[in-house]
């Protein structure tokens, strides 16, 4: 891709902010969107055009996101938070960026979305294994906003489906930390480094692999018990105590396609190095 064209990143945040910097420093003309008035700022200096945009306000600047939607790649980077009501209130943003998107010039999406759109198989996972959420979980939320962007003949769109993301402000030592009778202790972890995360989004953008779907983990997938206990103690903190199961429900994801088609290669292969 030329460096003249402009990219919107819609969701500045743990993920979007290392990217537009990333993109700024290649030369490209970057757009940037938060909820956070504090950070207007801090995008200025870093040369990304900021952009305060909630699509879950009744106050939302329309006008705004007309503009910032004048772009050729959005990068769509919004964290869908089901757990608070299953998904309700992301559905709806989705819908009305839909709308706008129809009248924007954009012509290709990045959508980051996430390897919990898996059934657990308890086997490797590739992307078409996405077939068996299809079948059993058709409402899956996230799957239903993958679908919203990727079946359009507007623009064209490259999914990419992350493992939990660590690195920076995400320290999983912190997470199960204190923990009794955690689940699943025996599971495969699947995770990924923020570094791996935008280098991956940039590698995309710059070879233009679109009209794609890639997973994206880390190469080694230790067992759950030893990742979040050696994370724990790296931190300090009481590591968290592992119930014994009969059965264990996982999905070991595959990135080889991404790593095929991309040449790439892991900055931090292994999560049991995260933290060390």
């Amino acid at each position: 891709m030329e460096n003249n064209q402009t990219i919107s990143i819609m969701g500045c945040g743990w993920l979007g902010m290392p990217l537009a910097e990333q993109l700024a420093l290649h030369g490209f003309t970057v757009k940037g969107s938060t909820t956070t008035p504090e950070k207007i700022d801090v995008m200025l200096e870093k040369d990304i055009q900021p952009y305060l945009l909630d699509l879950g306000s009744d106050l939302l600047d329309k006008p705004a996101l007309v503009d910032f939607l004048d772009t050729d790649v959005l990068v769509l980077n919004i964290p869908p938070h089901l757990r608070s009501d299953g998904g309700v209130s992301y559905q709806n943003q989705m819908q009305l960026l839909l709308k706008f998107l129809l009248e924007s010039p954009v012509s290709r999406i990045l959508f980051v979305s996430s390897t919990s759109v898996y059934q657990d198989l308890n086997r490797v996972v590739t992307e078409e294994d996405v077939s068996f959420t299809e079948e059993l979980e058709p409402d899956n939320m996230l799957l239903q906003a993958e679908r919203l962007f990727q079946d359009r003949e507007d623009w064209v769109t490259t999914i990419v489906r992350f493992g939990g993301l660590v690195g920076g402000s995400r320290q999983p030592g912190r997470w199960l930390a204190g923990k009794k009778n955690v689940l699943n202790g025996d599971a495969p972890v699947n995770l990924i480094h923020q570094d791996d995360c935008v280098n991956i989004l940039y590698r995309i953008i710059e070879q233009e692999r679109w009209g794609k779907v890639y997973n994206a983990c880390a190469d080694e997938h230790p067992l759950r018990r030893d990742f979040y206990s050696s994370s724990a103690v790296a931190l300090g903190l009481t590591p968290p105590e592992f119930q014994d199961m009969e059965e264990t429900k996982f999905k070991l994801i595959s990135s080889q396609k991404l790593k095929d088609e991309l040449s790439y290669t892991f900055v931090h292969p292994e999560p049991m190095a995260f933290f060390s």
